[in-house]
């Protein structure tokens, strides 16, 4: 069912997206990774190529060159984003608000947009956001990721109604706590202030712990295959026992047991703010 089909996979040169990678190149798939600094060639079994999801033309100009040389693409991955040290939301400038945005969710727009009228021309074609739990589950201390996250989610559902008539089907898909070189590039807050000091420590110490038992990236690789070859696709796709759980958390508790379990979790209440 793999075979001959196409992949576009940004951000894969480590990580969700590097395992991802490998996984649809077992499935047989054709597989072309993406990064912003171009990978040493022969180390992978897919092709890496340049890519800066910021940059309209560097955008533009990838997807012109993988339609040359194979004229098509099948499934296109938006894997590519960051994160921010946890911190307040006022910690970050809006010019840092405006760069975690432009990357997590308007570089998704972006290669959407110069992917799919290849789609609509094939009538067929399958688009898979990397969203987070995150995208349906606040995250105190890390609100402008889990805005982009939750901004993901919007869209890919509106795009999914839009693009059906197409052949063309969009789905989210929503790890969790996942071990990746991800939480070691951190941006920090670029505006600090003394208030938060103690409770961004507290919640800073909180996520290095569950990052211990973290998901591996490879659990994340076998959903996403699941979605890119499901006749019926799903919307969502909860990634993990940890996103399994927490996506039944936040559909079937109270409102206020959810909330009790995240400041419980993260270990809010009696920490100075």
């Amino acid at each position: 069912m793999s075979k001959n089909r196409i992949a576009l996979i940004t951000g894969a040169s480590s990580g969700i997206g590097e395992a991802t990678a490998e996984r649809l190149t077992k499935a047989g798939y054709t597989v072309f990774g993406t990064s912003r600094r171009a990978a040493p060639a022969g180390r992978r079994p897919f092709e890496m190529l340049s890519l800066d999801v910021n940059r309209d033309e560097s955008v533009e100009a990838l997807v012109k060159d993988v339609i040359q040389q194979v004229g098509r693409i099948d499934l296109l991955v938006n894997n590519a984003g960051f994160g921010v040290a946890p911190g307040g939301a006022e910690e970050s400038s809006i010019e840092q608000a405006q760069a975690i945005f432009d990357t997590n969710f308007f570089g998704v727009v972006r290669v959407t947009r110069a992917v799919v009228p290849h789609m609509r021309r094939q009538g067929s074609g399958r688009i898979l956001n990397m969203g987070s739990v995150l995208g349906f589950l606040p995250m105190p201390y890390g609100a402008l990721y889990a805005a982009t996250k939750h901004a993901i989610e919007g869209y890919s559902e509106s795009l999914d109604h839009e693009l059906r008539t197409h052949g063309i089907r969009v789905s989210v898909i929503e790890p969790a706590y996942t071990k990746t070189p991800f939480d070691a590039n951190f941006l920090e807050p670029d505006s600090k202030l003394d208030v938060y000091r103690e409770v961004r420590e507290a919640v800073s110490r909180r996520v290095q712990e569950v990052m211990t038992t973290a998901t591996d990236p490879r659990v994340v690789a076998e959903v996403v295959l699941k979605a890119a070859i499901a006749a019926r696709p799903k919307l969502r796709y909860p990634a993990g026992g940890l996103a399994r759980r927490l996506q039944w958390l936040r559909r079937f508790a109270p409102v206020g047991l959810v909330d009790t379990v995240l400041r419980k979790d993260l270990q809010l209440d009696g920490v100075k703010a």
